[in-house]
């Protein structure tokens, strides 16, 4: 019996030294940082802050939110002052020294990309202006081959047994893209060169990716809300200057119909994020489709 109750303690102590190590818990802030991440950590319980109906510049410091960031072993968040309003009061009250700022496993993607619209000056006159550049930087498709590099190595770092892993799908992830950016290419051909009115500054990256141009904006200043005047002023906007008028999933789209009815130019909106278990490349997909549906001629589609 002696013997079998050591045989006993030794299979239970082998089995707690040979577990597989514990999968890593991650916060992000933005639903596309979930997807990218889960696409190189499967196994990862990945958290989002907000979802694709949500504004990610206003959110409330919730304790649920608190609560998720305390658990975290890393965190990725847009950045340039995006969640300027909410996730410095999380990072604080979580006390958690894995997601505060200069740290390894707290990762900003606007810190990777190739920032567009930076300001050496900024003042409240100018609206919600961020002077680190536009922080929409979801729709930035050329960086995300150095975005997963970035990632790939935090990962690797933050949870060394799982190495392997993380550099196969890491790998896995950029060859893919490079291959949805050749295919991309040549569908989004007919998209060059269109104009348009837009809703914010949210798909700046998008268009300046796919050589599109946003003319005016239904905002009167970055983070104001449409007014009667302003609308009333982008109706004596050449005809012939604009191809369609573009606003996202968690806009109101009543100041884009209004203008829809004045002007009878197309309508389109446009995802902000990934829907609920989508990848990021299926949300380009769908982007495109949208575009290519109301801007390009049936034959070029």
């Amino acid at each position: 019996m002696r013997f079998n109750i050591n045989k006993l303690v030794l299979a239970a102590s082998a089995a707690i030294f040979t577990s597989p190590a514990m999968a890593l818990n991650i916060f992000v802030c933005e639903p596309e940082w979930q997807a990218l991440l889960a696409a190189h950590a499967p196994e990862a319980t990945i958290y989002s802050a907000t979802t694709a109906m949500q504004d990610p510049h206003y959110v409330q410091a919730r304790p649920s939110l608190i609560a998720k960031m305390r658990q975290a072993d890393m965190a990725m968040c847009s950045g340039a002052d995006l969640e300027i309003g909410w996730l410095p009061m999380l990072q604080a009250r979580s006390a958690n020294p894995a997601v505060q700022n200069n740290t390894e496993s707290m990762l900003y993607a606007s810190e990777i990309v190739s920032m567009l619209d930076k300001h050496d000056h900024v003042d409240r006159s100018m609206g919600d202006i961020h002077a680190h550049g536009n922080p929409h930087v979801q729709f930035a498709a050329d960086d995300m081959i150095a975005l997963s590099r970035v990632v790939t190595k935090r990962l690797e770092s933050l949870d060394p047994d799982n190495a392997l892993t993380y550099r196969r799908n890491g790998a896995a992830f950029r060859q893919h893209w490079q291959q949805k950016m050749v295919e991309w290419r040549q569908r989004a051909a007919p998209l060059r060169g269109k104009q348009v009115v837009s809703y914010h500054a949210t798909y700046r990256y998008l268009f300046s990716w796919l050589k599109m141009a946003q003319v005016a904006d239904l905002e009167p200043k970055p983070g104001v809300s449409p007014t009667t005047a302003h609308l009333q002023s982008l109706t004596k906007l050449d005809p012939a200057s604009f191809d369609a008028i573009i606003y996202s999933s968690h806009q109101n789209k009543r100041a884009a119909n209004w203008l829809h009815q004045q002007t009878h130019k197309p309508v389109i909106q446009l995802p902000l994020t990934v829907s609920k278990g989508q990848r990021l490349d299926e949300l380009y997909d769908e982007i495109l489709d949208d575009l290519l549906d109301v801007l390009a001629e049936p034959a070029k589609r």
